[in-house]
């Protein structure tokens, strides 16, 4: 039984009074307002959905069930691609519950945390959804009226989903303009501020802050003050980054504009120059959840602009798998891809930073003396919108004469060899990525693959076959897709092994470490979260901002002290 804020308890088994249909509540995946959210499952059908679970206690006044009972009847009425499924809702005595779309990849808001900036193939990518379902809505007379990164979600294809429409309002008439005042500080259109009245124009300019957001990293006219943020907005002041193409800043000035009248249509910004001049992914790979997709195997090679990573940056120390040291390797030298394989730089990620911040998070969290027996680690502490969508499940360390092997969660397979390169066969078990030692990435396919590559290639297969005969295997490898060939994976930049735990850590930031209680913990900087596999196989994620108020297990208290002291040891 899982319990809500007021103490009240949600069944394990949820049964709708009117169909008599039987749910399951499965994983926990986070609270919003009064609601929680579950993964829910019929128990005849075995279809899977999100349950919305909003207690009726905590609707102690009367305009906030009609709030619940307008949101329902606007979403019931969406149907469309780019729309959160809506699947049916009922109430007992205790709550009210709807059933929606179940959309795994949670939403845009933790992708833009992990990526910060996107590319612009995938910003289009994106945008072009976010169009086509609020057309959709338009047309059926909607205004959304909190689009924002938090409210757009991806399923499982990396298709969005548009959703929440706990703010959203019908029309009754041509020319009608609403008073009431609402949004999210970032995305708040100047017209609802200055309670001119507003129509379907709040929308553009919200998506017009989402493609800034998209392509900048961070939002238009974002503060560390709320005043200033709607200062900012009301004069429409904002900085372009000089980076955009003109089409790309063309058409975020065009959706900024303080009238609402100058700012376009949506089915206008659909045939805008950004979306008919620039390459435009018909699908981009799970991957890009956490690490930028490759486009070198397009014709036009300027979307690639990137430096290359070198592993020591300016003369920094890293360690080796050896656990030796090793100093600044030279200059990065050019390296030509054999027949059916590419060579690409990889995105700069500057390791020493993220270790940087990752330390100082964890200190203030060990400030406030966090471990107490009596902390319950349930739901209400966890932020699953947190989890990292990657982190190493197997490992094999054969260091002594080849390398270390890893399995990712995804069953990506890696290898980090002694002369500190790296082979990784993706999830598809077809692609293959090689990372030289001066950082360039190299692209091939099991089948095709340079000759000097041959012994590396067959060390892969062993470390692979041999981490899925021998240890627990964690699911089905996936089938390709066609998007595959954009996939770049994080991979392993680091290890060591210590008398009592194994310390990893990704090139997407992550920082994991094993202990031989087989506990483990996987920190994320760029999210200030920390995911906790404990004893009993429990897999909770926790912000660091909810342990620093809140305490942890003592447990997870020591394990964090631990990784304090190894991140003080790498850094330095």
């Amino acid at each position: 039984m899982s319990k809500m804020d007021d103490g009240k308890e949600i069944p394990d088994i949820i049964i709708d009074p009117g169909t008599r249909t039987t749910y399951k509540k499965g994983r926990f995946f986070g609270k919003g307002g009064f609601a929680k959210c579950y993964e829910i499952t019929d128990v005849k059908s075995g279809a899977v959905y999100a349950g919305k679970i909003i207690p009726k206690k905590l609707m102690t006044k009367h305009n906030q069930r009609e709030k619940i009972t307008q949101e329902i009847a606007i979403h019931r009425s969406m149907n469309h691609k780019h729309v959160v499924g809506f699947h049916g809702f009922f109430e007992d005595d205790q709550n009210i519950y709807i059933v929606l779309e179940l959309c795994r990849k949670r939403s845009m808001m933790e992708l833009h945390k992990r990526r910060k900036a996107l590319t612009e193939p995938e910003t289009r990518y994106y945008l072009r959804q976010i169009l086509l379902g609020v057309l959709y809505l338009h047309e059926h007379h909607i205004i959304h009226r909190d689009l924002k990164l938090g409210n757009l979600f991806l399923n499982d294809d990396m298709e969005v989903k548009i959703g929440d429409f706990g703010l959203a309002a019908k029309l009754e008439f041509d020319g009608e303009r609403k008073k009431t005042l609402c949004g999210t500080p970032n995305y708040i259109a100047p017209e609802i501020l200055q309670k001119r009245g507003h129509s379907y124009e709040v929308d553009v300019w919200s998506i017009g802050c989402i493609m800034y957001t998209l392509l900048a990293g961070k939002p238009p006219f974002e503060t560390n003050s709320l005043k200033e943020t709607y200062g900012r907005i009301k004069r429409c002041e904002y900085v372009l980054p000089t980076h955009l193409k003109k089409s790309a800043s063309s058409l975020i000035s065009k959706m900024l504009q303080p009238d609402p009248k100058a700012r376009p249509r949506v089915d206008e910004l659909l045939n805008s120059s950004f979306f008919t001049s620039g390459y435009l992914p018909p699908q981009l790979p799970v991957s890009c959840l956490t690490t930028a997709p490759r486009f070198d195997t397009l014709e036009n090679k300027n979307l690639l602009s990137r430096k290359p990573l070198i592993e020591v940056n300016g003369g920094e120390i890293q360690s080796s798998p050896s656990g030796r040291k090793r100093g600044d390797g030279g200059n990065p030298r050019e390296s030509m891809p054999a027949a059916g394989g590419r060579t690409v730089a990889c995105p700069t990620f500057n390791f020493r930073k993220h270790l940087s911040s990752l330390r100082s998070q964890l200190g203030n969290v060990l400030k406030s003396n966090p471990g107490n027996k009596d902390v319950i680690m349930g739901d209400e502490m966890s932020d699953p919108a947190a989890s990292p969508f990657v982190w190493i499940s197997k490992w094999v360390d054969y260091s002594d004469k080849y390398g270390f092997g890893y399995q990712l969660c995804d069953e990506g397979v890696g290898v980090m060899f002694n002369d500190t390169t790296k082979l990784i066969m993706l999830p598809n078990g077809k692609d293959v990525h090689y990372i030289d030692r001066d950082g360039s990435e190299n692209y091939y396919t099991e089948e095709s693959f340079p000759t000097n590559l041959e012994k590396k290639m067959k060390l892969l297969t062993y470390f692979r076959r041999y981490m899925n005969e021998h240890l627990v295997k964690a699911g089905g490898s996936l089938a390709p897709r066609e998007c595959d060939s954009l996939s770049r994976i994080p991979y392993l930049h680091t290890w060591f092994r210590t008398p009592s735990a194994v310390v990893m850590h990704l090139t997407n930031g992550t920082l994991q470490i094993n202990f031989l209680d087989h506990t483990k913990i996987i920190m994320c900087p760029l999210m200030a979260a920390v995911t906790y596999h404990d004893v009993d196989k429990n897999i909770r994620t926790f912000r660091f901002s909810s342990i620093e108020s809140g305490g942890c297990s003592p447990q997870l208290a020591q394990s964090l002290q631990y990784a304090f002291e190894k991140i003080n040891k790498m850094i330095t």
